[in-house]
């Protein structure tokens, strides 16, 4: 029969809900819960208001060390190599990426596919809010494509490629004799021929930001390069040379920096980068 107390409690339960903190723990050097205090401020100051995610605890304290990651990049001038998946771009994110290379706060990209061909389809034709709930098989019955939440109408798909199809006629025509490029430098070619304030890519080939795609084709873009490599053979696509380029961007940069937005090859294509030199900051 277990123990009581005075009062007649099992000492038991009383020892486990009322137990003493260890004095050998010292929590001192710990941030204390806190959230932002709307009544100290008018108008808001949200860059206090990001500030105090640190200690709003859950997710919130990762958003906010994320933010301190950022920051301590941008003071110390670091190269940062910025990689998103195609749903970034699919989504109202591509204007917050576009935000960032027009203004010249991230210095390289690493994206898929999808990343690159959804910016210039956007400026061919606006992406439409659906639901998650819709059904993908009867949408795409009726030429409607759904991503996520996302609704693109298939002819959009078809508009890119009335867009691209002559550029690349005019790539092969320029360089008959050695018609090779590298992804980057294919993106770059694109963002001059878009010409649009409102692609991403615009602004990376404004201000020489090196975009990689390592997965160029698996995509829209590669469905037309397909298409395109039997209408007017010519055009080589060499990965190598990029890579050489994005590893060495990694080697002889000072102080690096790296933002990755999703998994996948972006993820891995910027990490591995690291294992051959250092990486100061990582968000």
């Amino acid at each position: 029969m277990s123990e009581t107390s005075k009062d007649g409690i099992p000492s038991i339960a009383l020892e486990a809900a009322l137990k003493p903190t260890a004095t050998s723990i010292d929590l001192s050097s710990h941030l204390i819960v806190r959230g932002y205090d709307f009544n100290k401020s008018e108008p808001i100051d949200y860059f206090n208001l990001l500030r105090s995610y640190s200690t709003t605890g859950f997710q919130a304290t990762h958003f906010g060390q994320a933010c301190q990651q950022i920051e301590s990049m941008l003071d110390n001038n670091a190269i940062i190599f910025f990689g998103y998946t195609s749903n970034m771009v699919s989504s109202g994110c591509r204007d917050i990426i576009r935000y960032l290379c027009q203004h010249k706060l991230v210095h390289v990209l690493v994206t898929t596919a999808g990343g690159i061909e959804e910016d210039f389809i956007k400026c061919l034709a606006p992406t439409y809010v659906g639901e998650f709930t819709l059904n993908g098989q009867q949408l795409r019955a009726n030429g409607i494509n759904r991503i996520g939440n996302l609704l693109v109408p298939n002819d959009n798909y078809c508009k890119f490629e009335d867009w691209l199809m002559p550029i690349l006629d005019r790539i092969v025509d320029e360089n008959s004799n050695n018609c090779i490029l590298t992804p980057s430098k294919l993106i770059e070619r694109l963002g001059k021929e878009i010409n649009n304030e409102e692609s991403i890519y615009y602004w990376c080939t404004k201000n020489q930001i090196p975009v990689f795609c390592p997965a160029i084709t698996d995509g829209s873009l590669g469905d037309m390069l397909y298409f395109h490599s039997y209408r007017k053979p010519g055009l080589k696509i060499d990965i190598l040379e990029d890579l050489k380029k994005i590893n060495n961007l990694a080697v002889h940069a000072k102080t690096t920096g790296m933002l990755i937005l999703g998994g996948g090859i972006v993820k891995h294509h910027i990490c591995k980068l690291f294992m051959i030199k250092y990486v100061n900051f990582i968000c």
